[in-house]
């Protein structure tokens, strides 16, 4: 049992449906990993089991008033699932305490608390055992539940022959088959067949409706900003933001931006197989900036962009040209420019230098993206120095500015709607639809 003084039942009348004091969940690691419990147990006898102290939450406060509609974000392991597991009282806290009113119902994990050898039906009994009904209980649920799952050619087969989906849809069916006062759900909406999400969002809304507080975690942030009156950020176990869904999600991405072009920032020597040339011209440092000179590796369809090649000669060389090209992850080449074809005529190059490329507007849709440079002889017969797609680049596009989203480029063409009347010289143009 939870010790009344980690997680109690709310006694006043107040609308406060869950509240979390100072919560800190810790785990222990083992330095090493024992193959049978023998070796662990002998270890542990001689005093040579060690452990790190890995902190999943960490002096979380939160209070959610009855009927809200949370949504909990982060990156993985932030600490999202094991807050809904202390809140569901699946684990204890460590260190502080949790208040709850109302009935929880739990949709944690697809599966949990399921027996692959025993069938649908037997499973759903004892699912609904583990989650505090009774065996009339389940008997007067059991039709309701088969119906939503769409399940009954398979319910008395063995779990373990259903699919993923399957399972999923009689997981979600036993668990949202309840009357909650609180409502808890872990990426739910993300699995299961176009039809199965729909259904499954239209039982959520209805829980809404009947006034559900509901605690959700999503790796959507456009769910989150749709059905959620409040959203949370964790991250390393630690409450970053809380209050409007929009600003908390715009926060998330921001931090989660500076995240991603650290990892995208080239750091270190290239790989053998990415760089090749005679060495006569060497290019010492490769950066992308935007329009107000700021280096950069995430951009948005649309932005400048100038990428910038600082060189060395270790040598004269006489008009040498430099050139760039992009492929798309998937390794599509989309172009490839140069200063030939543009007609610069590179004087005479010794000692350092620096050549920028410029793009007034990336018409690049959203994706990963990576560049090459190269600098070359005049005729094209010798690579000084080659760089194969070795400065990886992002272009996202998450905040509605470009609707787009099917191929590699926007074409910023104009839509127009020329209506033609019967029997008059008179055309009516539309105001253009732009993209």
């Amino acid at each position: 049992m939870f010790e009344s003084s980690q997680v109690t039942q709310f006694k006043s009348s107040d609308d406060i449906a869950i509240q979390l004091d100072n919560v800190s969940v810790r785990y222990r690691v083992p330095h090493e990993r024992y193959n049978t419990l023998k070796e662990h147990a002998i270890r542990w006898l001689e005093r040579r089991v060690q452990y790190d102290d890995f902190w999943a939450l960490r002096d979380v406060n939160l209070c959610i008033r009855s009927g809200e509609v949370v949504g909990i974000i982060g990156r993985n392991g932030a600490g999202k699932s094991t807050l809904l597991k202390v809140v569901s009282r699946v684990l204890l806290p460590t260190n502080g305490r949790v208040r709850l009113r109302g009935r929880v119902a739990p949709l944690l994990e697809f599966g949990a608390g399921f027996h692959p050898e025993l069938t649908g039906r037997e499973n759903v009994f004892l699912n609904g055992a583990i989650l505090g009904f009774s065996r009339s209980e389940m008997e007067s649920k059991f039709k309701g539940i088969v119906d939503f799952a769409e399940l009954w050619d398979f319910i008395d087969a063995p779990l373990r022959t259903y699919s993923s989906g399957m399972v999923a849809r009689l997981g979600f069916a036993i668990a949202t088959d309840v009357d909650p006062d609180i409502l808890i759900l872990d990426e739910v909406l993300s699995v299961g067949d176009v039809a199965f999400q729909q259904k499954s969002a239209e039982r959520i809304q209805s829980f809404r409706a009947a006034g559900a507080t509901i605690l959700m975690v999503s790796h959507s942030m456009d769910t989150v900003e749709a059905m959620c009156d409040r959203g949370v950020w964790l991250d390393h176990g630690k409450l970053m933001a809380d209050g409007n869904p929009a600003a908390v999600v715009q926060c998330y991405r921001g931090d989660d931006a500076n995240v991603e072009s650290k990892r995208l920032s080239v750091t270190g020597n290239l790989a053998a197989n990415q760089r090749w040339g005679t060495g006569r011209i060497e290019i010492v440092n490769v950066r992308l900036f935007n329009e107000k000179d700021v280096e950069k590796t995430i951009f948005r369809t649309g932005d400048p962009l100038a990428l910038q090649i600082d060189y060395k000669c270790h040598e004269a060389v006489p008009s040498p040209f430099f050139g760039m090209a992009i492929h798309r992850q998937d390794g599509i080449h989309i172009t490839g420019p140069n200063s030939s074809f543009a007609g610069v005529i590179m004087p005479t190059l010794d000692g350092e230098g620096t050549v920028i490329y410029r793009v007034p507007y990336l018409p690049l849709l959203e994706g990963l993206y990576h560049i090459s440079v190269a600098v070359v002889n005049q005729d094209d017969t010798e690579i000084f120095d080659y760089h194969d797609r070795a400065y990886p680049f992002r272009v996202v596009n998450y905040d509605g500015a470009m609707r787009e989203r099917y191929g590699l480029v926007t074409l910023r063409g104009e839509w127009e709607h020329i209506a033609a009347i019967r029997n008059a010289t008179r055309i009516d143009v539309d105001v253009p639809y732009r993209n």
